[in-house]
């Protein structure tokens, strides 16, 4: 237990000043993004109406992955999180592995919602190429994210605010459209059965939406990357998580549940992504300027999106530094606590996706199906991790957890199993399987440099110690 007590020691250092508040809406910002606006007219072309259960199927794995790592986050609040978990609970390679899979996911998912952002400033310039405001955007919020992390959670706090602000006001907007509230005539639940039924591609297309459901949550996992900085992370944590989760599910739900009764579901999904369905439903209502404002909030909400990924490749890439496991100056901090360096290196994936977004159309599709790979990697690993850490904690502590997920570890198990169901599906899955391809290569890739590094290590204390005995 003394190796784990240093694995925690060695990433101090940064500025504990995240308060509850602004946990609970960091999370949310990390998760209402692109994902639920833009992507989810990819998972309504898969499974039509049938998308809350998609929905529905993607939160219940996100919530068992919460209280399992919300668990873990308050015995052990670092900035590695997870990555740190799997290094003291599996072992080390599993920490490398995971930690710079996260980083390299939430990387391309930096460049998938910048190019996002592109597009949705194209709904009011669409003369000025997708790749400028890619760009622009991009640099602009990596001089946000070099501040302090107070500030960065106070811009994040507002950031969210404005998300759930406008999807509380969509999910009133809608709920009139359907009962007639205010309209001269009631939409109703036609649209749920009157093109081919509820499920018009049966449960292969609900499944097949769950892998862009699972997307749409990715991110909640940041409640446990800011534990590191948050003032008090045995209170703060667990209350942010299950404020956060429940917000979540209302909000995904019941958006996804308005935008299938009011437009058919034909129109609303997509199979590469163009705009949002979200707009759409404002464009089908005839409310002037009401879509163009719809725009304005969903580009706020892929910029706190950028914002909030930008975060925590920077934290898991301070964590694999102050773990010897990257250059020692991705872990050094400013004056004001900042991984400065950590954070222009994690910017990289704006360049990437500026780049991408240049010769490939389709490049919103081809980053996400490659992110989702490691998220999903990463997930499986929380949840494994999980299961060695109960174990270790009944062993060598005597205190009850101050957290404890429920109905452990049946739900773990059934985590476990959903997750490596949708890897195997997006393996045969035409759409999907270039995640594997790209996905596969890199972890192998990253399991060699952790032996080489290992090597390295282990011949350089020969060395040393071979000095110490000449002396």
């Amino acid at each position: 237990m003394n190796e784990n007590k240093t694995v925690i020691e060695r990433e101090g250092g940064l500025s504990r000043s995240l308060t509850s508040k602004q946990l609970t809406m960091i999370g949310i910002g990390g998760a209402i993004g692109t994902g639920l606006f833009m992507g989810s007219g990819i998972a309504i072309g898969y499974a039509g109406p049938g998308v809350i259960l998609s929905y529905i199927i993607a939160a219940f794995i996100a919530v068992i992955m919460m209280f399992s790592l919300s668990e873990m986050a308050v015995v052990h609040p670092t900035a590695g999180s997870f990555g740190t978990y799997a290094e003291m609970y599996l072992n080390p390679w599993a920490g490398f592995l995971i930690r710079y899979t996260y980083w390299a996911a939430q990387v391309i998912a930096i460049g998938g919602e910048a190019v996002a952002v592109g597009l949705y400033m194209q709904y009011w310039f669409p003369s000025i190429p997708v790749w400028l405001w890619t760009l622009g955007f991009g640099i602009a919020l990596v001089l946000v994210n070099s501040r302090s992390v107070s500030n960065f959670g106070q811009i994040e706090y507002w950031f969210a605010m404005i998300k759930v602000v406008a999807i509380v006001l969509f999910i009133v907007f809608g709920v009139s459209l359907l009962f007639g509230i205010g309209h001269s005539h009631s939409v109703g639940f036609h649209h749920y059965t009157d093109q081919h039924g509820f499920l018009p591609n049966g449960f292969k297309g609900v499944w097949m939406a769950v892998l862009m459901a699972i997307f749409s949550f990715y991110g909640v996992e940041i409640v446990a990357v800011t534990a590191g900085e948050s003032k008090d992370p045995q209170k703060a944590i667990p209350k942010a998580m299950k404020s956060m989760v429940l917000r979540l599910f209302l909000f995904y739900i019941l958006s996804l549940g308005i935008i299938v009764a009011v437009i058919p579901w034909m129109q609303a999904g997509a199979h590469e992504v163009s705009g949002s369905p979200f707009v759409k439903v404002f464009e089908s209502s005839g409310v002037r300027y009401a879509a163009g404002i719809m725009n304005f909030v969903i580009l706020t909400a892929a910029l706190s999106s950028m914002n909030t990924n930008l975060y925590l490749t920077s934290r898991m890439l301070f964590s694999l530094s102050r773990g010897d496991y990257a250059p020692k100056s991705f872990g050094k901090l400013s004056k004001n606590g900042t991984p400065v360096t950590a954070i222009f290196i994690s910017s990289a994936g704006v360049l990437i996706a500026t780049v991408l977004s240049m010769y490939y159309p389709d490049t919103f599709n081809k980053l996400f199906g490659i992110s989702i790979f490691g998220g999903i990697l990463v997930w499986l690993m929380i949840l494994i991790s999980h299961l060695r850490f109960r174990k270790t904690v009944h062993l060598h502590y005597h205190e009850p957890l101050p957290v404890k997920a429920p109905l452990f570890p049946f739900l773990q198990w059934i985590g476990i199993l959903l997750l490596s169901g949708i890897l195997i599906t997006m393996a045969f899955s035409p759409d999907w399987n270039s995640a594997w391809k790209i996905g596969v290569p890199w972890v192998i890739l990253v399991s060699i440099g952790y032996w080489i590094q290992k090597s390295r290590k282990s011949n350089l204390y020969k060395h040393n110690s071979n000095n110490k005995s000449a002396l």
